[in-house]
């Protein structure tokens, strides 16, 4: 098991979430610090939540190698629920990405007073050039700016810790005023869960494929999760604690960087902006992928007219979208964990085995390509069983393997 593997899934899952709202800090406002403290106990359950399932999820697409999430559905369920969850699934991909580019818009606009179109313009052309490249590149796109956004958060939280407020509960009642989308606060918790699940679900289904063993997708989900759910708590808490100087903003975070120091704003407007990127290719290259799923010479196409449909709808609003589109989906991403979840819990053992099958494989395959290990007949013979009795293509299975062994294979 290759600890880089592991740390690289791990990264990437985190990438994806953190961008749809989390790093602007308007997810975070609308979803739990609108109920004061008891947002914060949502944050908490949220994480939880976030870290079982998005490990399940990424060890599925691992499991069956996805290269799109419609070939997972339908292995886990009935054709008319699977037909249901790809089609929600698809829109959930183009509603999460046009949001983004209205993100992106409303990001450079609040710092910099530029037109809202220019900042989704930028963001719309840098998809368009990061989605040509092959899904390892762009998973190792999503991965790399990741650590941007976690020392944000990490410098926001130590800061915030060391100049507290003096009334906690003033904030909180302020806090309490503003319009949550979905309420109670638990049920807030679990609807942002479907949401950050739905938006996430394809290009998580992705990324697993394309990693052969089912172990290291799932610790890459454990870790990605706990790593995801401290932040979320730490971000929940530093906006409830600065709430009297974030409250009329629609990025909260980069208001609250710009409020400790002008420079500190120039700094976080662009690592929010490069989150934001990452949820938006993630998006966008998940959604071109499964549209040309039985037309793979088309792909380019696709993948260019969705996003530039995707920059047209974005003048709709960024704020006002994520109020009417964020709470719709993150009802489908409930039902979409629960198809998901059930079918796991039902196949542990064989996903077990498989997982031992595959551990077996990447040994043999190291073997084989080391000359000074002894790989002869009977090992040949090994792969060739372990193939066979692979839930998935023989030779997609050993190709994988053989080119995660060595990449240049």
């Amino acid at each position: 098991m290759s600890f880089s593997r592991t740390l690289k899934i791990s990264l990437s899952f985190v990438g994806l979430l953190v961008g749809a709202g989390f790093a602007t800090g308007q997810e975070v406002v609308q979803y739990f610090i609108s109920f004061g403290v008891w947002g914060i106990a949502g944050a908490v359950v949220a994480g939880v939540v976030m870290t079982l399932t998005g490990a399940v999820i990424l060890q599925l697409g691992s499991y069956f190698l996805a290269d799109e999430h419609n070939m997972v559905f339908r292995n886990v369920s009935h054709p008319v629920v699977s037909r249901i969850l790809d089609i929600s699934v698809s829109i959930t991909l183009f509603a999460i990405g046009f949001v983004m580019f209205a993100g992106a818009g409303a990001n450079l606009h609040q710092q910099y007073g530029l037109p809202t179109w220019i900042g989704a313009g930028i963001m719309l052309g840098l998809v368009m050039v990061t989605g040509l490249m092959n899904v390892d590149k762009v998973s190792q796109v999503i991965s790399s700016v990741t650590p941007l956004i976690i020392l944000a958060v990490i410098f926001a939280f130590a800061y915030t810790m060391f100049h507290l407020p003096e009334n906690v509960s003033q904030l909180s009642d302020l806090a309490a005023d503003q319009q949550s989308p979905v309420s109670p606060w638990l049920l807030s918790a679990f609807n942002y869960n479907g949401l950050a699940l739905m938006l996430g679900v394809s290009m998580c289904l992705v990324i697993g494929g394309n990693h052969a063993n089912p172990k290291e997708a799932l610790l890459g989900g454990l870790s990605g999760g706990i790593l995801y759910t401290v932040m979320l708590i730490m971000a929940a808490v530093t906006l409830l604690l600065n709430f009297d100087t974030v409250q009329n903003s629609k990025v909260p975070m980069l208001q609250l960087f710009a409020s400790i120091h002008p420079i500190l704003g120039h700094v976080m407007v662009w690592i929010i902006f490069l989150m934001i990127y990452n949820t938006a290719i993630g998006m966008f290259y998940a959604l071109g992928q499964r549209l040309a799923v039985n037309k793979r010479n088309r792909y380019v196409p696709i993948f260019l007219i969705t996003c530039l449909l995707g920059y047209a709808v974005s003048f709709l609003g960024f704020e006002k979208l994520m109020e009417v589109v964020y709470p719709i989906l993150g009802y489908l991403g409930l039902f979409l964990v629960a198809v998901l979840v059930i079918w796991w819990v039902r196949s542990r053992g064989e996903i077990k085995e498989e997982t031992s099958r595959r551990q077996r494989l990447f040994h043999l395959e190291y073997k084989r390509q080391h000359p000074q290990e002894q790989f002869g007949a009977e090992e040949k013979r090994e792969v060739e069983k372990i193939a066979e009795e692979s839930n998935v293509d023989n030779e997609e299975l050993t190709d994988a393997v053989s080119s995660e062994v060595d990449p240049k294979a």
